[in-house]
């Protein structure tokens, strides 16, 4: 058995044959594949034409703007599938309607803002998702919330997108309805290019948490045929008006703190911090406790399979230690070179005194965090050492060597998710309601975290506080139902695992177009998930063959739009300025 059938998911071959993708295909042929059947028939309940009379003007910053706009043909939700465009005056040549209000317009190639026109100006899309939600849609004007993209130049798409809160009593919103909704966002844009200011074949994403999830899975899985039933059941546009194939493909992703890679997350979570606790559901004699350990030593398994190799090109695996769940390896040294990177970049960027403020809560909690003033860097250091001695310091070239995991992860990034801290074994975390199966009712979707509890349910059995409810049944009962297209939990995961399209270990790689500007940035203190799992993302885009892969994980900041310096708003127009073409 090779490596690719060890990993494969029951959908990928299934998937594959039903659409007829080639191996090794790209670009005409996925969209090709996807646009049997026009969108635009009779029957459909909205135009996908973008209505050039209808745009209103913001004379004092000189914007054209349309709110609301339905951008599939048959929405299964027009409260959330509708969105507003922004568009610098320079790009439309307007006249006011006779109602006083709305203008007819018309795209003005060689009108310039900055470095752009009409013709190259990039689209840039929020994806505002956090814990996979919903993104509500605009539903009135205000030029604050878009000054910064249109005075750079940009045009700016704020599409409204369905999630795991905002299914209803006779319609479930889950997985992969956001990212079925962003692509159609995207083909809509496609579909109205000859009315549409910018470069279409520059639009950008950009999102943090859940947002940067999705919007990484949009990145890996353009014009996937596994959105595609999805997206011919809201109409979403899979052709022009000529008949040519339309593609949702993108050209950037933006991604602070992505929570993605969800099929391994229960995994490398317990190997990367849950290892080294030993309270609450981690605390000696629970059941926890046991699927702890047994989840961390899982991973490394499902790790070494995944074939990654550095920038040498040298092949990355965990091996066995003596202390610790295999703590060894290559991939152990490139993970502390990526901490330590982080550490010294830190102490690259900043000055002493330097005071650092943790993060009392989610982003937009209102909690605040404690701050703490470091006269030197050797008292910074020293508290990094509190507890025990894992990080070293040349004052003669300002350079700091980690020397382990454990001490790094005791001191600064400490597990505050339970066991099962993605697909509870309860059905309790919110990625469960993330993957819902019907109307509002939770699911399991790992089979990796299945196939854990499976083989180790029987001494799980022995402890007082196990229940048979979080047995192997459960997860195997979940997997089996199929959602409202007529699909199972393993389509679905594999359309949400940017992994299944960059990865060779999975039947998606290569049966994609792949965005070829990426920059991802984390904090390194979120307790949030694994460092491994942008790691991950950033090693399988570079074995991949993507080129331009700007990755930084941010020292002393959290689960946060974590950047070494500066703020993300700037810097995101500075990194779009600097990797799409003029």
């Amino acid at each position: 058995m090779n490596r690719r059938t060890v990993i494969r998911s029951a959908t990928g071959v299934a998937a594959l044959a039903t659409f007829g993708v080639a191996e090794g295909t790209a670009g005409t042929a996925f969209a090709a594949t996807s646009s049997s059947g026009s969108s635009s028939s009779t029957s459909s309940a909205y135009s996908l034409e973008l209505d050039p009379t209808a745009w209103s003007y913001d004379s004092t910053n000189d914007v054209y703007y349309q709110i609301g706009k339905v951008y599939v043909a048959n929405p299964a939700a027009t409260d959330y599938e509708n969105l507003s465009i922004y568009v610098p005056g320079a790009y439309l040549t307007a006249t006011a309607n006779s109602d006083g209000t709305t203008y007819t317009a018309k795209a003005n190639p060689k009108g310039t803002v900055g470095q752009y026109s009409g013709r190259t100006a990039p689209i840039v899309i929020p994806v505002n998702t956090p814990g996979y939600a919903q993104q509500a849609p605009a539903t009135s004007y205000s030029y604050t919330s878009v000054s910064a993209y249109l005075e750079a130049g940009l045009v700016y798409v704020w599409p409204g997108l369905r999630g795991r809160d905002s299914s209803t009593s006779t319609r479930s919103d889950a997985a992969p309805w956001g990212v079925t909704d962003l692509k159609a966002a995207v083909r809509f844009l496609r579909y109205n290019r000859s009315v549409l200011p910018g470069s279409t074949d520059d639009i950008v994403l950009f999102g943090m948490s859940g947002g940067g999830a999705q919007d990484t899975v949009a990145g890996a899985s353009g014009d996937s045929p596994l959105f595609d039933p999805y997206l011919r059941t809201i109409g979403a546009a899979m052709e022009d008006a000529q008949g040519r194939p339309l593609s949702d493909a993108v050209a950037g992703v933006m991604a602070w703190c992505p929570i993605t890679n969800l099929a391994e997350a229960n995994l490398s979570y317990e190997w990367n911090m849950g290892q080294f606790a030993s309270t609450s559901t981690r605390a000696s004699g629970t059941w926890t406790s046991a699927y702890s350990a047994d989840l961390a030593k899982a991973w490394p398994k499902y790790l070494n399979r995944l074939g990654l190799r550095d920038e040498h090109g040298r092949r990355l695996e965990l091996t066995e230690s003596g202390n610790g769940t295999y703590l060894s390896g290559s991939y152990h040294d490139h993970l502390i070179g990526v901490i330590t990177t982080s550490l010294n970049n830190f102490l690259s960027d900043n000055t002493f005194p330097y005071t650092i403020t943790t993060q009392g809560g989610p982003p937009g909690s209102g909690q605040t965090g404690t701050s703490t003033t470091y006269e030197t860097v050797a008292d910074y250091v020293a508290y990094l050492n509190t507890d025990s001695t894992w990080v070293t310091y040349d004052a003669t070239t300002n350079t700091a060597t980690v020397s382990g995991l454990e001490g790094f992860v005791n001191n600064q990034k400490v597990a505050n998710k339970p066991v099962g801290a993605f697909d509870g074994y309860s059905r309790g975390q919110g990625e469960n309601s993330v993957f819902a199966m019907g109307l509002n009712v939770p699911s399991h979707f790992a089979p990796l975290t299945r196939d854990v509890i499976k083989a180790n349910e029987a001494t799980y059995a022995t402890y007082s506080d196990w229940d048979s409810a979080y047995g192997s049944a459960a997860y195997d009962s979940d997997f089996a139902k199929k959602d409202s297209v007529g699909k199972d939990m393993a389509w679905r995961g594999d359309a949400y695992n940017p992994l299944y399209f960059l990865s060779p270990a999975f039947d998606g790689y290569r049966r994609s177009q792949v965005a070829r500007h990426w920059r991802i940035r984390t904090g390194i203190m979120q307790g949030d998930t694994a460092n491994t799992t942008e790691i991950n993302v950033q090693l399988a885009l570079l074995n991949y063959g993507i080129r331009d892969v700007d990755f930084a994980t941010v020292w002393a900041e959290g689960h946060t739009m974590a950047e070494r310096t500066g703020d993300s708003t700037t810097n995101f127009i500075s990194w779009v300025e600097s990797v799409v073409k003029k």
